[in-house]
């Protein structure tokens, strides 16, 4: 029920009839003031009639048309004030399947997008998990999504990492995780004084990568990359890679499309002469110098180039690829890549977004301007506007800065492998009988991966976060185990009152009986689709994590309210007849807010803490 929506509604229409057409906002009043919502929309009313605003609201009040659940609208002064009926409310929050505005259009998320020559690393996760979290999100809100991984088969990480397996004749245990094995050579390559000497070698070794000779050892660190991914909860779709994007054409049908612009030139004389040049300036104002080169003289390409090809095809502006199955995931679904020997896209399963997402961190924040400038210059303003960077900054481990070339860091795999036994230990002193069971087992699973996602997923992207164990584990304060430990404890309370024979289903329950602390939790409970709307608009999972904060505070201040005597005064299974019914509903509607609100970023409530 989203009763700020009907509210919004219901004002405009009032103000349509008053004589001006508005875009109403919707607020909750703060504490200390009356009513349940209000608007200010009486400034903007009056603004435009030329009327008094306190006027102007007393008119807004007795024009409105209150939707369900509002029992009465106020003027107070210059605001429009609206006090719910607390009983039709809750009663309504507690039916309400609270499905999220339903958008459309598809929706291309890359993420990961790791290279394969070494394990993921701590710093990985956060964008694993970010992409991974928006897919759910605009799942939810109603978009076909399709989860796209960007292999760099080509690059010089994979080229040193195989160079210095044969150059160390370092053997492969088969015991040894793979992306972890071949890390170790690709660090020692790094380490070791005498690399510059082994240029010519390792150069070799790229150019068979270009061939596309040495796929089948890429793939082998690419699989072992996923089974780190599947751990954290990740999905995908498709995998692409870099030596079928530069092979499929991409580049040259980009460049073609940009040639034909206005702001491309290809200068005959200066610093630019022979090469195709693209004046951004009209799409990202007050560059220093805002000419980007394309295409050097001597037909080489540079590396923005290739990335405006990928994005020209990820919104289908041209054709592209062939495709086949690569592996499936932890549910059975097929994982598609690109690959030389595959089927063209005849049913267009692949790109064709409506909307692009690329999950790259901070430091790609200039190349992804210049990617997202090129839809301008292409003529493609709606593209454009839906070519999306979602930007984040770095994870610091304990206060350490993470390298991968100096092997300074923890892999993804040791965070959850150490998770899972701090959780363990945990349960030895908070559940001890679970530990040893299947039970147990995916009680671990499920609370240290939700603390580890929670961590990466709480703050908003752009600020750097320090990742620390005794924060991320903790039961109290911003963490996941926070929120899983009250939605078991809501659990618990449904467990208890079915065994004793109570409806949970609203089953005889009296709604009239519903007090302010209730009617306040229903309004936190009722908020979902509007956070899940405003997760998509700002294109971040952290409203969502902050959502789910607010849903375990709000719970919990209900659970250990006091009444005037100082005793329980929201004691479900002890309260009266009706009001225990009612009580039962609202808090079987929190767990399942708790289900949804967690499933959006990828964490599982436990059946016990």
């Amino acid at each position: 029920m989203n009763l700020k929506a009907q509210l919004k509604a219901a004002v405009e229409n009032a103000a349509f009839q008053l004589g001006a057409p508005l875009d109403v906002a919707i607020q909750e009043t703060p504490p200390n003031k009356p009513g349940d919502y209000g608007t200010p929309a009486a400034f903007q009313l009056a603004k435009l009639l030329g009327q008094n605003p306190a006027q102007v609201a007393a008119q807004l009040a007795q024009t409105v048309v209150l939707p369900a659940g509002i029992a009465r609208a106020v003027a107070a002064g210059p605001f429009l004030n609206f006090f719910v009926d607390a009983g039709a409310f809750v009663r309504a929050v507690v039916s309400d399947p609270a499905t999220p505005e339903q958008g459309s259009g598809k929706v291309v998320i890359e993420h990961t997008s790791v290279n394969p020559n070494k394990e993921l690393h701590v710093g990985h996760v956060r964008n694993v998990v970010l992409g991974d979290s928006m897919g759910r999100i605009f799942r939810a809100a109603g978009h076909e999504v399709e989860i796209q991984n960007y292999i760099d088969d080509t690059g010089r990480q994979a080229a040193e990492s195989l160079y210095a397996q044969a150059h160390y004749r370092r053997k492969w245990d088969g015991k040894q995780k793979y992306d972890h094995f071949m890390g170790e050579g690709y660090v020692r390559l790094n380490a070791d004084p005498d690399k510059p000497e082994l240029e010519s070698g390792i150069r070799a070794v790229i150019h068979r990568l270009e061939t596309g000779e040495l796929r089948s050892e890429i793939e082998q660190i690419v699989k072992a990359h996923l089974e780190t991914c599947f751990r954290l909860g990740a999905r995908y779709d498709l995998l692409n890679w870099e030596s079928d994007v530069v092979g499929s054409g991409f580049l040259s049908q980009a460049m073609n499309i940009l040639e034909n612009s206005s702001y491309t030139a290809r200068p005959l004389e200066g610093k630019f002469a022979g090469a195709l040049v693209m004046d951004v300036s009209a799409f990202m104002p007050g560059l220093e110098e805002s000419k980007v080169v394309l295409m050097r003289s001597d037909g080489t390409a540079m590396y923005a180039a290739k990335d405006i090809g990928y994005q020209f095809w990820k919104f289908g502006l041209f054709e592209g690829m062939k495709f086949k199955p690569f592996t499936t995931d932890p549910e059975g679904r097929t994982v598609w890549t690109s690959a030389p020997d595959g089927q063209p896209d005849t049913e267009r399963r692949f790109g064709h977004a409506a909307e692009v997402i690329n999950v790259i961190d901070s430091r790609q924040e200039h190349p992804q301007k210049i990617v997202k400038a090129s839809l301008g210059v292409a003529g493609s303003p709606g593209q454009e506007e839906r070519s999306i960077h979602l930007s984040y900054a770095f994870v610091t481990f304990e206060g350490q800065t993470i390298s991968g070339r100096k092997g300074i860091g923890v892999s993804a795999d040791a965070v959850i492998d150490e998770a899972g036994q701090l959780v363990t230990e945990l349960m030895h002193s908070l559940k001890p009988e679970v530990i040893g069971t299947s039970e147990g087992a995916e009680i671990v699973r499920r609370i240290a991966v939700g603390a580890i996602r929670f961590a990466m997923l709480k703050a908003e992207p752009t600020r750097q976060i320090d990742f620390r164990w005794d924060q991320a584990l903790a039961l109290q304060g911003d963490t996941a185990p926070y929120v899983q430990y009250a939605a078991v404890r809501a659990g618990n309370i449904l467990k208890r009152a079915q065994a004793e024979g109570y409806a949970v289903d609203g089953s005889g329950a009296d709604w009239g009986s519903i007090t302010d602390l209730d009617l306040n939790l229903a309004k936190v409970v009722a908020r979902f689709p509007e956070v899940v709307a405003n997760s998509v608009r700002v294109h971040s999972p952290h409203v969502v994590a902050q959502y789910a904060l607010d849903l375990a505070s709000a719970f919990n201040g209900w659970y250990n309210a006091k009444n005037k005597e100082g005793r329980p005064a929201t004691n479900v299974l002890a309260s009266e007849p009706g009001l225990r019914e009612a009580r039962l509903a609202l808090v079987g509607r929190l767990q399942r807010a708790f289900v949804q609100t967690l499933g959006l970023i990828g964490i599982e409530v436990p059946s016990a803490m």
